[in-house]
């Protein structure tokens, strides 16, 4: 894997730099901030690759820190691990809808939580990918533009929601299991992470309104795109 900039935003100063070090290990550029403010301000200078962000921060929390680097078109698609003392699912609902594409509760073991990075870092970024759209039950997705529309409305959806939905409706019709859709939407090392590939479709489902019923549950299996169902304008 090629040298790539990583920020990590946390204020448990032993905890970073065990981050730090076990990240720079690994061959990355690492920086570090203690608190939210701070964090958001290297994310726009740095421009990193990746930020593994603490919740619970001072002066700024995550969840704010996310928001404003999802609504910022220079961070907007840079990838985010949450870090987080939180455990409960809708904590990761809360983290997911804000614009992270992965969360890791806190107590962990690092070299899961290094390979969930890997796993963020081999994603392909939006330019890398080839030009092509798919449409149908009033919904558009533009993998060149990197756009998602309902109605013609704009979708405000993570990275990661965006591959989910450009999978399923790529084959509509077709049952994806999770695993493939977590190998579709970020790459290997997914097989311990099968769980959060539902909090990330109730998520896209919030986002997708009265098309939600689009993105359908397929018992004993997982997710298809059902373009039948939902709102057609």
């Amino acid at each position: 894997m090629p040298r790539r900039t990583i920020l990590i935003v946390e204020d448990e100063r032993s905890l970073a730099e065990v981050l730090a070090y076990n990240l720079e290990s690994e061959g990355h550029e690492v920086h570090v901030a203690r608190d939210g403010r701070d964090g958001l301000s290297k994310a726009r200078a740095l421009l990193p690759d990746l930020i593994v962000l603490d919740l619970m921060l001072p002066v700024m929390d995550g969840l704010a820190v996310c928001r404003e680097l999802r609504s910022d078109a220079r961070t907007k698609s840079v990838r985010v691990l949450m870090l987080t003392a939180k455990g409960e699912e809708v904590d990761e609902l809360v983290g997911f809808h804000m614009g992270a594409d992965d969360y890791v509760t806190k107590p962990f073991k690092m070299k899961p939580l290094v390979a969930r990075v890997r796993s963020l870092l081999r994603r392909p970024d939006a330019e890398e990918v080839e030009a092509e759209k798919v449409s149908g039950a009033g919904l558009e997705v533009d993998r060149e533009r990197h756009t998602a529309t309902a109605g013609g409305e704009d979708l405000n959806l993570t990275p990661t929601e965006f591959r989910l939905l450009w999978t399923l409706m790529r084959q509509p019709g077709r049952p994806f299991s999770r695993h493939e859709l977590m190998d579709a939407s970020r790459g290997g090392d997914a097989n311990a992470l099968e769980r959060t590939i539902d909090v990330h479709v109730r998520s896209l489902r919030q986002k997708l309104g009265d098309r939600s019923e689009t993105v359908e549950t397929v018992r004993g299996v997982g997710y298809r795109f059902n373009e039948n169902a939902g709102g057609d304008e």
